[in-house]
This record gives C-alpha cells, structure tokens and sequence, in this order.
C-alpha cells in the first residue's frame, strides 16, 4: 500500500528554528529573548520580537514545561466573575503577573466550595509554577491538595491566623465592628444588616459578626439579620429597604453586605419618599465608585481591592523566584468613608 500523500498547500506550523534562521541568529538565542529577554541586548530583543511578529511565531509553552516541570500559567480562583469587586482584584493580579511574563488563568466557584475543590485539582494538573485563590475558608481536600502540591499558595481577599502558605487580605470582622461602632456614635439604636446567602458568602458573615458583637458589647442597642436565599445587587437592596421596615419598623439603620446593595437601597428610598438617613441610615462596604455618586451619598468602607491583588500577586513571584520573604501574611486595612447616608 502506498503511504498516504500530505494534502497540498498544508501549511505547517512556524518553528523556533524558522524565527531564528530568520533573524539570523541562533535557536538558543531566540529562546532567551522571548524566555529571558533581559539576558539580551535590546537591538538583539527588538529583532527577535519582530521577526516572531511577522512570521506569526506561537511559542510551544507545553514543550518548555515539560522540560521544567511547570508552566508559566498561574491559576486564579475567585468566587464570582460579576461581582466588580473580584474584577478589581484580578485587574491587579492579571498587571502584576503579566509584566513578569506570567499568564493568568482564571477559575470562578460561585461560592461552592466543591466546585472550587475540583477547579483546584483540575489547575494543578497543568502544572502551575503558583497558586492564587480567595479566601481562607476551603474544604478539607482542597486544602490538602494545595499543600501537598509543592508550590506557593497565596490565599487573599481576608487576612487570617491559618493559612496554607501565604496570605493578603483585611479582617472583615474588624470592618463590621468598625462599621457599627460609627453607626453607635451617630446615634442609632436598631442596626439591620443585609445579605445574601451568607454561608457562601462567609466573608459578609464576618462583617455581620463583627457588627453584632460590637453592639452587643456596646450595651443600649440592637441588631437583626435579614438574609435573602438568592438575589444580585442593586435588585436586594431595593426590595430590602421596604421588607426591612414592614417587617422591623423600630430598625433605624442598615448596615448592607456591598455597595451595590446599599445603592439600591437608596434609589428605593429616593423614589418612596424615605428620608435617608431622617427615616433610617443607610451604609455599604467596598467602597466602589457609585457609592460617591448616589444622593445622599453613601456612607462605606474602603476596601483596597486591586492593591490586594498587587500584593497578593506580588507575593507570589517572589516566591517562585527564590527571593525570601519579609512577611507571609499582610494586613491591608480598610477606610471607613463616613457620607451624608449616616
């Protein structure tokens, strides 16, 4: 039998010997300039990078991490991608790391922690030179899985005791007393805080908590708890003012899980006719720009979302670099953004 004849006019895939006989220089060199192009001189970059460009060069990354045992892909993995506030962080992750010449790729676990269970098991298979993921809460196996996995871990978006490595985040807790300790001194009595499926979301559980105690500690006032089982943004906020107040008219603030929530809130109060703060005070966290835009504006705290990610990112690279560490775990804050809303 005759071998099968290649079809005419296939074209075959651009090699790195292809971009080297091009630029005149050897394949090694080539190699540097596109892996290490501070090993190279600049005119020498400049030729390599253009002729890659023109003959629409694509670097085989499986083949180089074959030969070291990891890609330059670092795995991130939040809880939403439509929450603005992951946006912001991964923005910060996505600068840091590219500029390193790293590639990020994304996982989101709409707060299951199965799903990110098995986004973790299904990421390190791809050999990841680093791990980056939100929160320190994970199921057993995850955190096992991460451990044993010999590379850097960095857990962000809280800051805690236990992690699995390393850790960049602000104490949720401690906003929440925050929040309410500011609420106390304006005078209010009844503070309602809002949110949505608060088991998943455990991070807004912590903000009520730390609300709660602060209260309670306080002594001469109150706090309630109104969870919705389901609901995005603005939408919670707008049906919340109204089922809030029928339902616990004594309340004389809300104190909600984001921004957007709280926005909502106002826009309800603004076309009923509810004096905000007269009637009741209304406050957000995360600090994002809309807060500042509302009438009244809005009272929030500041989180410092794309420097988490920075940092977060930051971290990460030194220690797959082999640079040692300060710090393993940074506190980041947060500013309380006191408005006319309280």
């Amino acid at each position: 039998m005759r071998p099968r004849e290649p079809r005419r006019g296939r074209r075959t895939a651009v090699t790195l010997s292809d971009v080297a006989a091009a630029a005149g220089v050897s394949p090694i060199t080539v190699s540097r300039a596109l892996n290490a192009p501070e090993t190279v001189s600049e005119g020498l970059r400049g030729r390599v990078n253009a002729t890659v460009e023109a003959l629409g060069y694509v670097p085989n990354r499986m083949a180089g991490a074959l030969a070291s045992a990891k890609t330059r892909v670092i795995p991130v993995i939040v809880p939403s991608l439509s929450n603005v506030v992951f946006v912001e962080v991964i923005e910060g992750i996505q600068e840091t790391i590219e500029a390193a010449g790293y590639q990020m790729l994304l996982g989101s676990t709409d707060y299951d922690l199965d799903r990110e269970a098995a986004l973790a098991s299904t990421l390190l298979g791809w050999a990841p030179p680093g791990v980056l993921l939100a929160g320190l809460r994970h199921l057993p196996r995850t955190a096992t899985l991460l451990k044993n996995a010999d590379v850097p871990v960095v857990e962000f978006m809280e800051y805690g005791a236990r992690c699995i490595d390393m850790n960049v985040g602000l104490s949720h807790v401690r906003a929440g007393a925050v929040m309410a300790a500011h609420l106390l001194d304006r005078g209010y009595r009844r503070v309602g805080f809002v949110g949505t499926r608060m088991r998943d979301d455990y991070r807004a559980r912590q903000r009520y908590d730390g609300m709660r105690r602060h209260i309670a500690e306080a002594g001469g006032a109150s706090d309630v708890l109104f969870e919705y089982p389901s609901g995005l943004g603005q939408a919670v906020g707008w049906h919340a003012l109204t089922d809030v107040l029928a339902a616990d008219p004594q309340v004389d603030a809300l104190f909600f899980a984001n921004d957007e929530m709280a926005v909502g809130a106002v826009l309800r109060a603004q076309r009923d006719g509810i004096a905000v703060p007269g009637r009741v005070a209304i406050a957000g966290f995360n600090g994002l720009p809309m807060s500042a835009l509302v009438t009244p504006a809005l009272t929030t705290i500041i989180s410092p979302r794309k420097e988490i990610g920075r940092q977060a990112a930051t971290m990460l690279l030194s220690r797959i670099n082999g640079t040692p560490l300060a710090q393993r775990r940074i506190d980041v804050g947060f500013v309380l953004e006191p408005r006319s809303s309280t």
